[in-house]
């Protein structure tokens, strides 16, 4: 197969530079073919990408920086090409004789300008790659932007995940265009200067925030609950929430409730931020709530979080997130809550994060954020089955299932209500672990997947604070997570004081 990539030659760019495209694990060839200049770019551009360099990513080039053409070095055009992918806004040649022929749209138009004035406006544009012969959509996706930093790092974000949906469209599984949670924004007409000032303040204005505070700090909050719970009623109320209380230089998140030989634990990431990586913990909770502090239960010489629990023939197993290691390992209790051992790896040389597992149907499904290695770390969804928890694990038809940044990562434990399979979800529309979708799965099985976000819940009075990450239930405990800000130093504690959230002892606000 012969993949023939058209780009434009003055506006060539570093993402370009490339002699293959990852499909399934194999580098297939790309030659390109440049272009004349379709559309002119925003004045200025050029010298916003190179400050951007500069000021944002601290010299580092991106994806987005010019790519200066040499003749003599550029890949030669090998033959006619299988597949052409299009990334102008140029009319297709008639006469071209490729068996197929993609066009990368952004919010429904092509070209890079397209993209620049979706991000302009303020947010990633929606994906779709097109056949251009007949117009039919093939894939859709709506990237989110974690790692973007500015203007060229949110095109670069976003051309890393359309290759990430070009290679999957190539690989022969089957897709499954989704109906997107939220519709893309339109735009607000703001112009190149202003996006610029923007990105800027807000960069400085994180630094400053990285100086005196600890970013992001979570917090857990709980509640017993003999009624009607959030599932149920779509939303956060009823009986207050509490915030587990933390020692201020460590924050909790992702917290899994179970009982478990007669005792009930809360197991959660547990991160210093003096060294930046996390451990899992466990607390043990009584009829009145916390028993004693966090004790650590689990380290790996890398980050762990999102420690997702299982009971499987009579055993407790923890998947702990351990995707920077780049892999899915699975741990058996020998003592419970504080001593566990690696006992196998799932899934290995892959990025997967927030592994949650459900039975359905007579099968285990694994569901976890799936990332390639660029785009962001929330958007995409990847399913594996089994018959049995060891595996072996397959992968779903369509892996990835679902580019959707306000639908695609897990957020806690699925649950059946009525004999429907429902899943919290992370929705990221808005900035990583902003709010929580609850989600419907409607349709479940090696080659389909489709769901349906039925609720979507945010800070509010019920609450407070920056936002809404995870969501579970064990028992009358019922548990979610949020950040806040944290101070560093007891100094900037007053000045801060007035977006602290309420004192603890309010039984009906969290923190």
């Amino acid at each position: 197969m012969i993949i023939e990539f058209r780009c434009e030659r003055e506006y060539a760019r570093r993402w370009m530079h490339r002699q293959t495209l990852s499909i399934d694990g194999r580098d297939v060839p790309v030659q390109i073919a440049w272009t004349a200049t379709a559309e002119p770019r925003p004045a200025g551009l050029n010298a916003l990408f190179e400050l951007e360099r500069v000021v944002l990513h601290k010299g580092k080039h991106s994806g987005a920086d010019r790519l200066k053409i040499d003749p003599e070095r550029t890949q030669p055009r090998t033959g006619a090409a299988d597949v052409i992918v299009d990334f102008t806004s140029a009319a297709r040649d008639p006469n071209c004789s490729a068996r197929l022929y993609l066009r990368p749209l952004f919010n429904g138009t092509a070209g890079e300008n397209a993209a620049l004035a979706a991000i302009l406006a303020g947010d990633l544009p929606v994906i779709d790659i097109a056949n251009e012969v007949d117009g039919t959509v093939l894939d859709r996706g709506h990237p989110s932007g974690e790692v973007a930093a500015g203007l060229s790092g949110a095109l670069e974000t976003l051309m890393a995940r359309t290759l990430t949906m070009v290679a999957a469209i190539l690989s022969g599984r089957p897709r499954i265009v989704p109906q997107l949670t939220r519709p893309a924004r339109a735009g607000n007409g703001r112009p190149p200067a202003a996006y610029v000032a923007r990105g800027l303040a807000v960069s400085i204005a994180k630094e400053i925030y990285r100086l005196c505070c600890y970013a992001p700090h979570w917090h857990v909050g709980w509640r017993f609950n003999d009624g009607a719970g959030v599932w149920q009623t779509g939303d956060l109320s009823g009986p207050g929430w509490n915030v587990l209380a933390d020692p201020g230089n460590h924050f909790y998140a992702d917290p899994f409730p179970i009982k478990w030989q007669g005792r009930a634990f809360v197991f959660l990431e547990d991160l210093d931020h003096r060294v930046g990586k996390g451990i899992i913990s466990a607390v043990e909770f009584g009829d009145a709530g916390p028993v004693g502090g966090a004790v650590p239960v689990l380290e790996e010489p890398w980050h762990l979080s999102y420690p997702f629990l299982i009971e499987d023939n009579g055993e407790l197993w923890m998947i702990p997130e351990s995707s920077l290691h780049g892999d899915v390992a699975i741990y058996k209790c020998v003592r419970f809550p504080d001593k566990w051992e690696r006992h196998a790896t799932l899934l290995s040389g892959l990025e997967l994060a927030d592994v949650t597992i459900t039975q359905h149907n007579g099968l285990n499904y694994l569901f976890g954020a799936w990332r390639d290695g660029t785009g962001g770390y929330s958007d995409s969804l990847a399913i594996y089955y089994a018959e049995h928890l060891l595996g072996p694990w397959l992968p779903h038809a369509s892996n990835p299932v679902l580019i959707d940044r306000a639908s695609a990562r897990p957020a806690g434990n699925f649950v059946t209500i009525d004999g429907k399979l429902w899943r919290p979800v992370q929705d990221c529309a808005n900035g990583y672990g902003a709010a929580l979708g609850l989600t419907e799965v409607v349709e479940l099985s090696p080659t389909m997947f489709k769901q349906v976000v039925r609720h979507s819940l945010g800070p509010g009075p019920a609450w407070p604070g920056r936002k809404l990450h995870t969501l579970n239930r064990c028992g009358r405990l019922e548990v979610i997570d949020g950040s806040r800000v944290q101070p560093k130093i007891r100094a900037f504690a007053s000045g801060f004081s007035s977006v602290a959230l309420p004192p603890r002892t309010s039984p009906s606000s969290a923190h």
